[in-house]
């Protein structure tokens, strides 16, 4: 899987060695594959990656290689609040494409950088990578109603809110979608 760069950010595939470490720690320093760099130190803060943590051991448990397909690691290229790279978030696809050739993305990203466009990026960069991809067309995503800074994202990745629902588990959600 590849790395994907923004100007203030590095987005690394998800590894077997961050899961572990994050589940064995909640903040700590590893070692990671670097653009043209070879390996950099990044820091971990223990407010990352929020809310996906409990879902670490079942990803673990299932997981086929050394990488969780389709996820990625949103590390600063400077540090935030250390010398080091930081991750801020992480983001990914949500299962595979459809039939139809859609794709679901989610993300977070530590509070402690929200409102400083760091997700904008991000979402973007994964937003182009996937579609590029040959079976995908669509790229979806969902936001619980009034998530205001989550909407603001999407809208300025150029996606298009289509529709309300109910979730079981957020509650009313809006659905968006951009297309390639």
């Amino acid at each position: 899987m590849p790395m994907l760069e923004t100007p203030r950010l590095v987005l690394l595939p998800l590894s077997r060695a961050v899961l572990e470490r994050r589940s064995e720690a909640d903040s700590f320093t590893l070692s990671l594959p670097w653009p043209g760099e070879g390996r950099q130190d990044v820091q971990f803060p223990a407010e990352w990656p929020g809310d996906p943590l409990p879902l670490f051991p079942l990803w673990l448990a299932s997981l086929p290689g050394d990488e969780k397909e389709g996820s990625f690691v949103a590390v600063t290229r400077e540090g935030v609040t250390r010398d080091a790279p930081t991750a801020v978030g992480m983001l990914g696809s949500k299962g595979s494409v459809s039939v139809g050739g859609e794709l679901e993305i989610g993300y977070g990203f530590n509070p402690g950088v929200w409102g400083q466009g760091y997700a904008t990026e991000a979402v973007h960069a994964l937003t182009v990578h996937l579609l590029t991809q040959p079976r995908v067309r669509t790229v979806t995503a969902r936001t619980v109603l009034g998530n205001r800074a989550s909407e603001r994202v999407l809208e300025k990745v150029g996606f298009a809110r289509m529709d309300r629902r109910w979730d079981e588990e957020d509650g009313a959600v809006t659905l968006w979608a951009v297309e390639s």
